[in-house]
């Protein structure tokens, strides 16, 4: 059974540690690296190639937006997930233009986080 890798990039200290608890008690899923910056996220994600990437918008360092963009650039392979305190319909669809493959607001759908990515671990076994 393979493992499906996965690289959190959150600039917040507290919800990146839910976010690490949350993803680790997912079944066949391991966290391979956490950054806050997007430099660092981008730089580590092209060098580690997780198979998913839970991604915030706004970053200590610049902004989801342009590590996804340049990811999915690079590497399409990559399931993006996009997190953000702003759930507006704007940066959604600016989200799925790039790439991502969904968009979470985290007020309502922190939960569903990983419900997706438990669904995308069962269906890639």
């Amino acid at each position: 059974m393979h493992t499906q890798t996965i690289y959190l990039v959150e600039d917040s200290p507290l919800v990146r540690e839910r976010l690490l608890e949350m993803l680790d008690a997912v079944p066949g899923a391991r966290v391979v690296g956490m950054a806050a910056r997007a430099d660092e996220a981008t730089q580590d994600i092209l060098a580690e190639q997780p198979d998913i990437v839970v991604l915030d918008i706004r970053l200590a360092q610049g902004s989801g937006f342009d590590v996804l963009r340049a990811v999915h650039e690079r590497a399409p392979q990559i399931d993006v997930y996009m997190l953000s305190s702003f759930d507006s319909d704007p940066y959604r669809r600016l989200a799925l233009q790039l790439g991502a493959r969904d968009f979470f607001d985290k007020a309502l759908d922190f939960g569903r986080v990983r419900d997706i990515v438990a669904a995308r671990v069962a269906q890639a076994h």
